[in-house]
Parts: structure tokens; C-alpha cells; sequence
């Protein structure tokens, strides 16, 4: 069982906690298509996700592949995310 789950902040958090309820099904989404993907370590690289005003940015501990990146923006542009394509990394 992996334990080092990214931390998840929102802008607006404490009047609009709708927002990490979002970033925790997208965290879901996003742990599903890498674990179809076959990216058993994938998880292990993500730090934090914050929403900034319907922005999702992604910081990583280590450099993501450009496939890991997709992987937030089908996530974020879902109907469990914000429904936009607003995502932003940072390593």
C-alpha cells in the first residue's frame, strides 16, 4: 500500500470546498490511467496538486514524461474534473 499520497490545496478551499473534493476524484482518475498504463512507480513522482481557479497545476518531485502529463489533462478535462484543458506543471 503506498502511503506518500500528494498533498491537495485549493485556492478558496475553506468558502468552496467542492474544489478538493474535485482534485480527490481527479487524483483517482489520474491513479487509474497509470495503472492501465502500466506506470507502477508513476504516483511516487507527483508532490501536490493544487486548483487555482479552475487551473490545475501538477508539482512534481521528478521530471514527468509527456504521456504522465496527458494523464491530468484527460483527468481535468473530465466530467470529474473542472471540465477544461487549464493544466500547469511544475518540477
Amino acid at each position: 500500500m503506498f502511503l506518500d499520497h500528494p498533498t491537495l490545496t485549493a485556492t478558496n478551499s475553506f468558502t468552496e470546498p467542492d474544489r478538493l473534493e474535485r482534485l480527490c476524484r481527479v487524483y483517482g482518475y489520474v491513479a487509474a490511467l497509470a495503472d492501465l498504463a502500466g506506470k507502477q512507480t508513476f504516483i511516487e513522482k507527483v508532490s501536490q496538486l493544487h486548483d487555482h481557479k479552475g487551473t490545475l497545476i501538477v508539482f512534481w518531485h521528478d521530471s514527468p514524461t509527456e504521456d504522465e502529463k496527458a494523464f491530468f489533462t484527460q483527468a481535468w478535462s473530465s466530467k470529474m474534473g473542472d471540465g477544461s484543458t487549464n493544466v500547469e506543471h511544475e518540477v
